[in-house]
C-alpha cells in the first residue's frame, strides 16, 4: 500500500511501514509543514492513505467535503502503541476498503467511516 505519514505520526511509524514493504512518504521529508489541505491534496494526487494524529483531517473531509484517498487517525499514544494499532488496522481492513475510508482509532475501538 501507499502511505503519506504526517510528521505528528512519527518517523518510527514510517520506518516500520517501509520495513513491512509499503511505499511511504513522510511529510517531514518535504521541509516546512505544508499544511493540512496541501497534505490531503498530495495524498489524493498520489493515491496515498494519510496517517496522522491530527483531528483536522476529519473536519476537512466530512465538514468541507474534501477529497481523500483514505485517512487513518491515530490517538496520541507512544509510538510502539501506534505501530501496534496500525498493524491491527492493516490486518483487519482490506487495502481497497482503507483507501475509501476514514479510520479513527480511540478508546480501544477502531471506527471505519465512509466520507460522503
Amino acid at each position: 500500500m501507499k502511505f503519506l505519514v504526517d510528521r505528528c505520526a512519527g518517523r518510527r511509524l514510517a520506518e516500520w511501514l517501509r520495513a513491512a514493504g509499503h511505499d511511504v512518504v513522510e511529510s517531514r521529508e518535504m521541509g516546512a509543514d505544508p499544511g493540512d489541505e496541501a497534505l490531503l491534496t498530495l495524498a489524493v494526487r498520489e493515491r496515498r492513505v494519510l496517517v496522522t494524529m491530527d483531528k483536522d483531517f476529519g473536519d476537512l473531509v466530512f465538514a468541507r467535503g474534501a477529497e481523500h484517498a483514505g485517512v487513518i487517525r491515530l490517538p496520541d499514544v507512544p509510538v510502539a502503541r501506534r505501530i501496534l494499532l496500525i498493524s491491527q488496522v492493516l490486518a483487519d481492513i482490506s487495502g481497497s476498503d482503507l483507501e475509501r475510508s476514514i479510520v479513527t482509532i480511540g478508546n480501544n475501538r477502531i471506527r471505519v467511516s465512509r466520507a460522503p
